[in-house]
C-alpha cells in the first residue's frame, strides 16, 4: 500500500493508489468505494487497512455520498451508519482528529486544512462539480467555521490531467465558458478539459495561495484506479484531517 502523505503544521494529506487491499479484479486491490459493486466485506478491510495504515481511527473517518453537485455538509461527527450519508460533494469540519474522505477514479480529489483555526474540508471536483462551484463552496463553509482562505493549505490528488481528458469541442467551450483556466488540448491535439488546473484557478481565487498538486494522472498511471480507462474500477481515496 502506497499512501503519498504529506504534513504541514498539524494538518494531515494523504491519498491511496491501488495496492495493498484485498478486493478482487476488476476492483484490485485497494478498492475503497463502495458503491462500484464490489464486495461490502472487501471495502470494509481495505479501508480498515487505509485508516490503519494512516494511524487514523476507521470508525473516525466520514465518506460522502457524491453526485457531482456542489452541495456541501458541516460536520462533527461520523454519519451513524451508510444510510445516514448525505449526498454532497464536500465536507467540511472544526473538529480535530476527525478525518473527512473523498472517492475518485479521475475525478479531482481537493484536500483543504486552516490549522490554526482548527478547520478542514474535501471535496469532489469532477468536470460538473467544477462547473458547479463545490471547491469555492467548501472553502466559503470553512470560512463560516472560522478558516481565513489566507491560511487555508490545499492538495489536490491523483486525478485525469488536461493532456487525456479529451472532451467535444462544445463541452470544452461550456466548461471554459465558466472556469477559463481548465480550457485545454490533449496530447494528441483535440479539444479537453483540465479540472485540476480549473480548481486551482478557483482557489486562488477564493484567497486560498497555497496549493500543491499531485503530479499523477490517474489515466495514464496503471497504480491508480481510472473510470475513463476501464469503466468498471475501484476508487481511490484522499483524508485529511487535523492534530
Amino acid at each position: 500500500m502506497t499512501l503519498e502523505q504529506h504534513h504541514e503544521s498539524g494538518a494531515h494529506f494523504a491519498f491511496t493508489d491501488r495496492w495493498g487491499g484485498v478486493s478482487a479484479v476488476p476492483y484490485e486491490e485497494l478498492n475503497l468505494g463502495g458503491a462500484v459493486g464490489d464486495d461490502p466485506a472487501a471495502v470494509r478491510a481495505n479501508r480498515a487497512a487505509a485508516a490503519k495504515e494512516l494511524g487514523i481511527d476507521p470508525d473516525l473517518v466520514v465518506w460522502m455520498n457524491q453526485v457531482h453537485g456542489r452541495d456541501v455538509a458541516v460536520v462533527d461527527g461520523p454519519w451513524g451508519s451508510d444510510a445516514d450519508i448525505p449526498s454532497v460533494d464536500a465536507v467540511v469540519t472544526a473538529r480535530r482528529g476527525l478525518a473527512l474522505a473523498v472517492l475518485t477514479a479521475d475525478c479531482t480529489p481537493v484536500l483543504l486544512a486552516d490549522p490554526v483555526a482548527g478547520v478542514a474540508g474535501a471535496a469532489h471536483a469532477g468536470r460538473p462539480g467544477l462547473v458547479a462551484g463545490v471547491v469555492p463552496a467548501a472553502v466559503e463553509a470553512m470560512v463560516a467555521l472560522g478558516a481565513d482562505p489566507a491560511r487555508i493549505v490545499a492538495r489536490t490528488g491523483p486525478a485525469v490531467c488536461g493532456r487525456c481528458y479529451e472532451v467535444p469541442a462544445e463541452m470544452r467551450e461550456a466548461v471554459a465558458g465558466v472556469v477559463p483556466a481548465a480550457w485545454a488540448e490533449t496530447s494528441w491535439g483535440t479539444p479537453a478539459v483540465d479540472v485540476v488546473a480549473g480548481v486551482h484557478a478557483q482557489l486562488a481565487e477564493a484567497g486560498v495561495a497555497h496549493g500543491r498538486r499531485s503530479p499523477v494522472c490517474t489515466l495514464e498511471s496503471r497504480d491508480h484506479f481510472s473510470y475513463r480507462r476501464d469503466r468498471v474500477t475501484g476508487r481511490l481515496a484522499g483524508y485529511v484531517w487535523l492534530d
